[in-house]
């Protein structure tokens, strides 16, 4: 039976907090930005949850 291997991708874009829940960088904040205003550009910072309906599908990729 082979080993289940984690997704390394997956593993270094999205975290895991303390509770278990996942968090990962702001979509859209890496190109194109003087199309965007400082106001929107401002909004991305930071992290975000994982959307409700990709959870089960993270947690398979990072082997939880």
């Amino acid at each position: 039976m082979p080993k289940f291997k984690p997704h390394t991708g997956t593993g270094k874009r999205v975290k895991v907090t303390g509770k278990g829940k996942l968090r990962t960088e702001q979509a859209g904040k890496r190109h194109l930005l003087e199309g965007k205003s400082s106001h929107v550009t401002r909004r991305m910072t930071g992290t975000t949850a994982v959307a409700k309906a990709d959870i089960p599908r993270v947690k398979k990729l990072l082997g939880r």
